[in-house]
């Protein structure tokens, strides 16, 4: 049977997707791509895999690709429940945390990434420290949903180390869930594979 393959960038937003795969437990493959030439490490056009250019890009057992990481990691959570909060909102509550570091917290990395002026990383830097501050409030524990980490805490790593890459400051509470990702084996599995990490976004 045929394993999941992932492709990814070091230290881009596909890092969440990686550290889920290695929570889960679950045998998977992966491909680097340079996300500057779209060219993977075995020397294949990345945009004849995804015409997006982009990571993450999930390949199924079945060949389906499936790409966007709140997609990747719902999909993820529907096939290993421990990677979504509990209850009957569990899943909804997941989606709607990915949704918001998607489309809220990492767009605003953008000028930091791509070039922005003075004034506008400085803003940007501002809307990032707003967010996470918006996130701390609602935390379950010390992870977003309680005592165990979801896909959107591994999502959210990958925004807290962007922000000490960037200077950002970061609520205390974020400063602690980072440190605790940093303790989980999945987390030094992923950052081992992917070492060492660039600028790829």
């Amino acid at each position: 049977m045929n394993r999941m393959k992932l492709y990814y960038a070091p230290g881009a937003c596909s890092l969440a997707d990686h550290t889920a795969l290695h929570e889960a437990g679950q045998a998977f493959d992966i491909e680097r791509v340079d996300i500057r030439t779209h060219m993977t490490e075995h020397g294949i056009d990345f945009r004849t895999v995804s015409a997006k250019g982009y990571v993450p890009a999930l390949v199924l057992p079945d060949g389906q690709l499936l790409t966007e990481n709140i997609a990747v990691l719902d999909h993820l959570a529907s096939l290993y429940p421990q990677l979504a909060p509990a209850g009957p909102l569990g899943r909804s509550r997941l989606i709607e945390a990915l949704a918001f570091i998607s489309t809220e917290l990492h767009r605003a990395f953008k000028p930091m990434w791509h070039g922005g002026s003075e004034r506008e990383r400085a803003h940007a830097a501002e809307t990032v420290t707003g967010h996470l501050r918006l996130m701390c409030d609602a935390m379950k524990g010390p992870f977003l949903f309680g005592k165990e980490p979801t896909g959107a805490d591994f999502y959210l790593f990958v925004m807290l180390v962007w922000a000490e890459r960037f200077n950002v400051e970061v609520p205390q509470q974020m400063v602690e869930l980072k440190r605790q990702m940093l303790e989980r084996p999945a987390v030094r599995a992923a950052l081992q594979a992917e070492a060492p990490v660039r600028t790829e976004v």
